[in-house]
């Protein structure tokens, strides 16, 4: 979904007016669309210090492995994004409860040649975390939609070597909205106004949506896949874990030889 845009006003109370008057009418827009990822136009609050982990290999050991185990933000709650969209904590439990299937996807494009896995190499899940596990120098906590995806370089080897040499940071869910509410803080308008001060607090970058003086609070949306991007709506889904998945399985199946010969 492209950006919705508004058109342009001599000043804040034109702009809050249009807004209230229309209001059904662009959240249907808004509901009817495939909101997937554009690029945040303004500086990144804070730079991701990058994937690490325990059994992190060289890039050159990665490489060279037939599969990469990944586990990867596609979306974080409680940041406010180039949408002017704050998600919700709990808001992919409905969709996530009726339907687990999803596509791990090279930016959106819903083709053979750009799944990165699918099917039983991919897990959708969603995980509270702190920002700081996630990498930022945060307060506070997230619900990340996660994807535990095993990334085969027969598939897409493109996608493989991204992942292997860490360049991928960011990532982007394609949904569809479900339950949005508008906020806006404007006292001529109570509603939207109570909005406004019922989820404002609850965005990590909330000076953003301050300068803006409008959004819209997403209470529930249905998953449809997460995509690699080279810049997203939200800047805060960053590739987590890079494991050499071969390794794993050895590992996981000498203990339970182990285990076995001590019984």
């Amino acid at each position: 979904m492209k950006k919705f845009k508004l058109p342009k006003f001599a000043d804040k109370q034109e702009l809050h007016k249009f807004l209230v008057d229309n209001e059904d009418l662009i959240i249907a827009q808004k509901r009817s669309a495939i909101k997937e990822s554009e690029g945040f136009s303004s500086s990144p609050m804070l730079v991701y210090k990058g994937v690490g982990s325990a059994n992190q290999k060289s890039e050159e050991e990665l490489l060279a492995q037939p599969i990469l185990e990944t586990k990867v933000a596609i979306n974080t709650t409680n940041v406010f994004d180039s949408h002017k969209d704050l998600h919700l904590p709990s808001m992919w439990d409905k969709s996530l409860s009726e339907n687990k299937m999803g596509m791990h996807l090279q930016e959106h494009s819903r083709t053979f040649k750009n799944i990165i896995s699918s099917g039983n190499d991919l897990n959708v899940y969603v995980e509270s975390r702190t920002w700081k596990s996630l990498g930022y120098d945060m307060e506070g906590k997230t619900q990340v939609l996660m994807h535990d995806s095993n990334i085969r370089k027969s598939r897409n080897e493109y996608m493989h070597e991204q992942y292997a040499k860490g360049y991928v940071t960011n990532h982007s869910v394609g949904m569809q909205y479900v339950k949005l509410v508008t906020c806006i803080n404007d006292d001529d308008y109570p509603v939207q106004k109570e909005n406004w001060d019922k989820y404002i607090t609850m965005g990590a970058n909330k000076s953003e949506a301050e300068a803006w003086g409008y959004f819209w609070a997403v209470l529930e949306a249905k998953y449809i896949e997460g995509s690699a991007v080279a810049a997203g709506s939200n800047r805060f889904t960053p590739t987590i874990e890079v494991k050499n998945k071969a390794a794993i399985d050895s590992a996981i199946k000498e203990q339970a030889i182990k285990e076995w010969l001590l019984k």
